[in-house]
């Protein structure tokens, strides 16, 4: 099985080759009800092979289509499953995925696989990063709603005293090339000076703990250069302030994680990040749905639910925010050479989604992608758009 990520997204957009089958399904994960997996499966199997059919294809090419996919059916397979399963098959791609999110049973064949239901997994604004720091260890995660990771950070100091180290040797080489020039001494010297209370010792050892902190920013900063995704400090309270001071990273959330992040276990980070995050999350959606609401009866050319108008424009980059019903198909197909949407009541052979349509493209172009229950979707269309000219 193959992880799911945005590369493996463009992967599947850019696949050359149809017809593109694509099957959703939820999954059982314990107790007598998992017995309904296997049931199921065969059911949206039979009923691609029936869509293969209706485009053309015989039926014994029908089957040997998708033969890799019936592969799948072993005990083992039904054994090691999550919430939900979604599967891609094309002659140039085969690719599943088992899934953390309960999926509605569907069956698409044409020639873009189907991707909506999975685009609030991969969403840009559903990512963010945990910084979790101590004097003796430093690590840093990459997470989601449903998902976290450790992440290697170049010129990432492991602990204070690495740090302190490679401070003191820089101390060295600079102290005989720049000190006859009037420069600093100090690699990690930062404007600001650090006021500690107490002893001189223990002043010095919040000031190490600083430059400490300045090491860590230097190396967050770089790494986290062109993203706007939310970070989450995890440590001992004393240690928050303290980097908040050397902090240069913008998207720095205020609440942190406080605790001995020494002893604590990534999925217990990502659960104690999650309940931080989620609401700002949930913010920036409701913030997108607000400001539609304010250009759409101000201004027809920078905003619109004409699903004719967003359709081309997602292809051709100029969608900046993309509203989109999670639970709804619009069928039809797409010309990019002459911009027209031809539309259907019901799909047709070799009929998009053109909801499906809109998002990916929007999402591949730099994009933001909200997927929003039907009940929430402005005007109850079930796409709307704010553009970017």
């Amino acid at each position: 099985m193959t992880l799911l990520s945005i590369d493996e997204l463009k992967t599947l957009v850019t696949n050359p080759q149809s017809p593109c089958v694509s099957l959703y399904m939820p999954m059982q994960k314990a107790g007598p009800e998992i017995r309904q997996n296997p049931i199921r499966f065969k059911n949206l199997m039979r009923e691609a092979e029936e869509r293969l059919d209706a485009i053309g294809m015989r039926h014994t090419e029908a089957i040997n289509f998708l033969q890799a996919a019936r592969a799948l059916d072993q005990n083992d397979f039904w054994e090691h499953q999550d919430k939900g399963l979604a599967i891609f098959i094309s002659p140039q791609v085969f690719r599943y995925y088992c899934l953390p999110t309960v999926l509605s049973e569907l069956v698409v064949v044409g020639n873009q696989f189907h991707l909506k239901p999975l685009l609030h997994l991969l969403n840009r604004d559903r990512k963010f990063y945990i910084l979790a720091l101590s004097q003796k260890d430093v690590r840093f995660f990459a997470a989601s709603s449903y998902d976290i990771h450790e992440v290697e950070v170049a010129n990432m100091p492991k602990n204070l005293q690495q740090a302190l180290l490679e401070e003191e040797l820089q101390k060295g080489v600079q102290h005989r090339i720049a000190t006859s020039r009037g420069g600093t001494a100090n690699p990690f010297q930062q404007p600001g000076t650090f006021h500690g209370q107490g002893s001189p010792d223990r002043d010095k050892h919040q000031a190490d703990i600083l430059q400490f902190c300045y090491a860590v920013d230097q190396a967050v900063h770089e790494k986290l250069r062109d993203e706007h995704a939310p970070l989450i400090v995890a440590g001992v309270e004393y240690l928050h302030p303290i980097y908040r001071e050397a902090n240069t990273y913008p998207y720095l959330l205020e609440a942190g994680i406080t605790g001995n992040q020494e002893v604590i276990k990534p999925e217990e980070l990502h659960e104690q990040a999650w309940s931080i995050v989620s609401p700002r999350l949930d913010e920036q959606q409701q913030a997108a749905i607000a400001l539609y609401q304010q250009l759409a009866p101000e201004d027809t050319a920078q905003a619109s639910d004409d699903i004719k108008e967003i359709v081309p424009a997602a292809y051709y980059q100029k969608v900046d925010t993309l509203l989109v019903s999670l639970q709804q198909q619009v069928w039809g197909k797409f010309d990019p050479d002459t911009l027209n949407v031809d539309l259907h009541s019901q799909p047709e052979p070799n009929d998009e989604d053109m909801l499906n349509f809109a998002a990916v493209y929007t999402l591949l172009n730099g994009g933001q992608v909200y997927t929003v229950n039907p009940e929430q979707m402005p005007d109850n269309q079930p796409i709307a758009a704010i553009f970017r000219y």
